[in-house]
């Protein structure tokens, strides 16, 4: 494996814009994207509050450019995806060997929902086609082929780590010259199934989600995509705007604490913290800006403090998270969340931590409340913690 991986773009759909400029408008303004569910047809729909793409899947196919029954989630991934490739400036996508690495949990679990409503009282209505776009990998597969590639795909399923995972494969496959470009994140759409699914395990909150605030009660959903470009040394002297940033760490590790919550003292995210800084050859005080896993859950946000803690000592850099605005946007999250970060470093942006009141009583730091440009920010670290202990850090630097 050799030299540098590098970004060269970034595109975004979710809860708080339609793309990547929408969404720093909206940071900068403090108005995060959580509401009433306009969409998601759910008997919660009046308990929980929810970060939807505002636009119906009519719209959304119209975007995408694809049928209007497709998947929502295949359709927020081609959005997404689309304009990462349309922000690198590099034209034609036959005209390279380019890698497509999607992640995502729930498939196209929207449409079978829609099929079951059918065929439960009626079952001489099951006719498979309702439930053929159900597997994580079909998601990917539907937008890599609209997209054009032709050299490489593959899914991620590592729960909310998998989009950040995703980047891992992709800077792996470039290093090893299986492609020179690969389009890496992830994608989910909102469902009854992950609504009902965390509202089981009691993490969801009633209110507006607050991420390392000492009232936080829970978490709340989200939904959208996110993807960065990533290409080899080789390409990034063609592009006609140079490169965001280069992918310098990156690392995952799993305590195997528990199915769905982070061991205490978080190891699982200290030793992916610590391995991602291992990886760039960086020291801890390098990192100028940490995005936060931070789901405002009372176990995530004590076991991801404790662990940055533990690795930064005193001197903690500005740190926040953007899932206070965007809501949890599970296998999408670690895309969604990377082309925050690498923005971040090309453009100096620390981004605001909202709802935030009050210090937590277990940690001695405080995250950012304030949007900013212009800040000399080096290298930024992004955090993607799931389930399982399954636990990603990425470090992009300038």
């Amino acid at each position: 494996m050799s030299g540098k991986v590098l970004v060269a773009g970034g595109g975004v759909i979710c809860g708080i814009g339609h793309t990547l400029d929408a969404c720093l408008q909206t940071f900068a303004r403090m108005e995060p994207g959580m509401g009433a569910m306009q969409y998601l047809r759910s008997a919660h729909k009046n308990t929980f509050p929810v970060a939807e793409v505002k636009a119906d899947n009519a719209t959304l196919a119209q975007m995408a450019g694809m049928p209007e029954h497709t998947t929502r989630t295949a359709l927020l991934s081609m959005i997404a995806a689309k304009a990462a490739w349309d922000s690198t400036g590099l034209g034609n996508i036959s005209d390279y060997r380019v890698g497509f690495v999607s992640a995502n949990t729930v498939g196209g679990m929207d449409k079978t929902e829609d099929f079951m409503e059918d065929f439960l009282p009626d079952a001489s209505k099951g006719r498979l086609k309702g439930v053929v776009n159900h597997e994580c990998g079909t998601i990917t597969e539907l937008v890599g082929d609209a997209l054009g590639i032709r050299h490489h795909m593959s899914t991620i399923s590592t729960a909310c780590s998998s989009g950040a995972n995703a980047m891992m494969y992709g800077s792996r496959l470039i290093r090893n010259g299986v492609v020179d470009i690969v389009i890496a994140g992830g994608t989910d759409a909102l469902t009854r199934f992950t609504l009902n699914g965390f509202n089981t395990l009691m993490i969801l909150d009633q209110q507006k989600c607050r991420p390392f605030d000492d009232t936080r009660t829970g978490l709340n959903l989200g939904e959208g995509a996110g993807y960065v470009v990533l290409v080899s040394e080789k390409i990034a002297a063609q592009l006609p705007q140079g490169a965001w940033c280069s992918l310098s760490g990156f690392a995952n590790a799993n305590d195997a604490y528990h199915q769905t919550a982070s061991s205490p003292d978080g190891t699982g995210n200290y030793l992916a913290m610590k391995g991602a800084l291992e990886m760039s050859g960086l020291q801890a005080n390098d990192i100028a800006y940490i995005n936060l896993h931070g789901t405002g859950t009372q176990n995530n946000d004590v076991s991801e403090g404790t662990a940055i803690v533990r690795l930064f000592g005193a001197t903690i850099p500005p740190a926040s998270s953007t899932k206070s605005f965007t809501g949890h946007t599970l296998g999408a999250s670690g895309g969604i969340e990377a082309v925050f970060s690498a923005l971040a470093v090309k453009e100096g942006i620390i981004y605001p931590n909202a709802q935030f009141t009050t210090q937590m009583k277990e940690l001695p730091f405080s995250p950012a409340t304030t949007f900013s440009k212009g800040n000399d920010l080096r290298h930024v670290m992004s955090n993607s913690f799931g389930f399982g202990g399954n636990c990603s850090s990425v470090i992009f630097s300038r």
